[in-house]
Formats: structure tokens, sequence, C-alpha cells
């Protein structure tokens, strides 16, 4: 399972602004269930929520991959997000979060999900590639990068 196949223009968000961790997982929640027909917002931030208090999803360097698993579902969804002013996400580094890539998985996904977990933190930990997230104009140019990406 490759980030490509499941990432497109409309599930990147650029520019996003929150408030606090909560009211981000809330839209991220709701971008999640946007693009599919089955998964409900409650229920993917209930499982959000639930990952988070097991420890936080913020790796360090800006960088937060907030997942969870939803029963009723058979696929993944993903959503990009890259926000406006760094936010305090309890990361292991003690830095605020500004690139997050957030997943639901199947409540039954095993093996592929930590696969594709181990994927996205492998993306994420390239310093070169960062910068170019962080700075790139559009979603077009965004996916570019990580369709890209030797990861």
């Amino acid at each position: 399972m490759l980030i490509s196949d499941l990432l497109s223009p409309e599930k990147i968000h650029l520019d996003v602004h929150s408030s606090s961790k909560k009211r981000l997982l809330e839209l991220i929640s709701e971008q999640l269930a946007r693009h599919s027909e089955i998964l409900g917002q409650r229920e993917v931030f209930e499982s959000l929520c639930a990952r988070e208090r097991l420890g936080s999803t913020g790796l360090g360097k800006g960088v937060a991959i907030p997942h969870g698993r939803v029963k009723g579902t058979d696929h993944v969804e993903v959503s990009f997000i890259r926000l406006n002013k760094p936010l305090a996400f309890d990361s292991v580094d003690g830095e605020p979060v500004d690139i997050l890539f957030a997943l639901a998985v199947p409540e039954s996904c095993g093996e592929d999900h930590l696969k594709l977990l181990a994927q996205v933190a492998e993306l994420f930990s390239d310093p070169a590639l960062l910068a170019k997230l962080r700075t790139a104009d559009s979603s077009g140019k965004l996916l570019q990068l990580l369709s890209s990406s030797k990861h």
C-alpha cells in the first residue's frame, strides 16, 4: 500500500487553523469521514482520542501521525494537514506540530496498517522533504512531493 495510492488533492488541507489538540482531532475526524460513505465522524474522533491516550502520535520535528482503528470499514482513509501555526501535540521531543498525516484504518487491519505507519514515519523523517512540504504552495505540489519520494 503506497501513500500516493491513498492520498489525493482533496484529502490535502493546507494552512489549517486549530486552537487546541482536541479541536484538531475533531477537524481531522471531519476530514476522514467526509471522504467515506461508511465512516462516522464521532467514531473516528473517539478512535483517534483513544489512540492518543495510549501515547502521543507526535513523532517529533513538527510531525504527527494521528491514527485509529474504526469498526465497520474495510478500507483506509487518510488526510494530510499542514497547520498555519504549529500546535502543541505532546510530541516526543516536546516541539509543536505543523504537519500531520492522519489515518482511519479498519479495526481488523493488522500488519498492513503497521507497514503503512512505518512507511509514513520513514517518509516524514527526511528533513529535506519536510522543508519542501512546509513551503509547498498547493495541494497538487504537495502530492507530487509525497508521490515522488523514494521512501
